[in-house]
């Protein structure tokens, strides 16, 4: 590629290895993406027609599967496509709408799970005034400044990419990563890095001080109560807790081979980490919330008892 080149089109390298069993990554992943469909549909079917659903916290698992459904269909649809493409190439303007996708995704998750804690901390710490506090037009507010932050910021994110002068369009991943898109880029990319680790930095630090602050305030309420508060507190917080483990860990694990080097890391295994956090939390977190909330539990039991094919019931 020569610097007078114009890229339109970026090509993922990361597919490379997957040869004669393709068909058997397709299927799979097909399974997948279907679960997560019919889980995360099921469960925002569920709280959207059920009035004794419409609290704040079934209000958050909700948004939280909205965005499970959105970020899983801006991975898989694309990812299924090429795993049958001779080069693995795909539009740099699809490119950039994946990032879009993405990363937004990621972001909002994590603001999601954020609130989330703050719901706990309101519902643990002051039990009597919970419902004066969170009232649905404050859980709406939060829910909407959730989505707007994450997709305002990261639409100054790709309007900064678009300006950049592309030198090359190898890829090595399954998706369009917003990093190695700017490395690609032989125009000055200070303002970039500025940004994203600005924006890097806010992201992490505000939620993450939330959910601190109100773990803390848990502890230490959890701590002076009785035996049957703390199981009670626990049983509450476990959800969000696995969630929370099960998507920082994920996102850490694609951050780190992404930006250390990946010579020592095998082609399947650097996949399978780039995916997982996009993959494995769409998947179990609505089945988790599904199985260990009492009421979405039994009101997911009765639509799919009565979904069932006549010639069963």
């Amino acid at each position: 590629m020569t610097n007078s080149t114009k890229i339109v089109s970026i090509i993922l390298t990361g597919y490379s290895d997957i040869g004669n069993i393709a068909y058997l990554y397709f299927t799979m992943l097909s399974a997948f993406y279907l679960c997560i469909i019919f889980a995360n549909g099921l469960v925002i079917g569920v709280i959207g027609t059920n009035r004794t659903l419409q609290e704040p916290m079934y209000l958050f698992v909700c948004s939280l599967c909205v965005n499970e459904l959105y970020g899983s269909t801006g991975l898989f649809p694309c990812l299924l496509v090429n795993l049958f493409s001779n080069t693995h190439e795909i539009p740099l303007t699809y490119c950039y709408i994946q990032i879009y996708c993405l990363y937004t995704y990621a972001t909002v998750e994590y603001c999601n799970l954020s609130v989330m804690s703050y719901d706990r901390y309101m519902s643990i710490c002051y039990p009597l005034q919970y419902n004066s506090i969170m009232t649905q037009r404050r859980v709406c507010i939060l829910i909407v400044l959730a989505w707007s932050y994450s997709f305002c910021q990261f639409a100054i994110t790709l309007s900064l990419n678009l300006r950049l002068q592309l030198c090359g369009n190898i890829m090595d991943k399954v998706w369009c990563d917003n990093y190695l898109l700017v490395r690609l880029s032989c125009s000055d990319t200070i303002i970039n890095n500025i940004y994203g680790l600005y924006a890097t930095v806010l992201t992490i630090c505000a939620p993450l001080v939330l959910m601190l602050y109100s773990y803390i305030r848990i502890i230490n309420i959890s701590v002076s109560s009785g035996n049957d508060a703390k199981k009670k507190s626990l049983s509450t917080c476990a959800p969000h807790i696995v969630s929370l483990l099960n998507y920082s860990i994920g996102c850490s694990f694609e951050i780190i081979q992404s930006r250390l080097g990946k010579a020592n890391i095998p082609s399947t295994l650097r996949v399978i980490i780039s995916i997982y956090f996009l993959m494995i939390p769409p998947l179990v977190n609505p089945i988790m919330y599904g199985l260990k909330m009492v009421k979405i539990r039994e009101a997911s039991t009765k639509v799919l008892k009565c979904r069932r094919p006549f010639f069963l019931q």
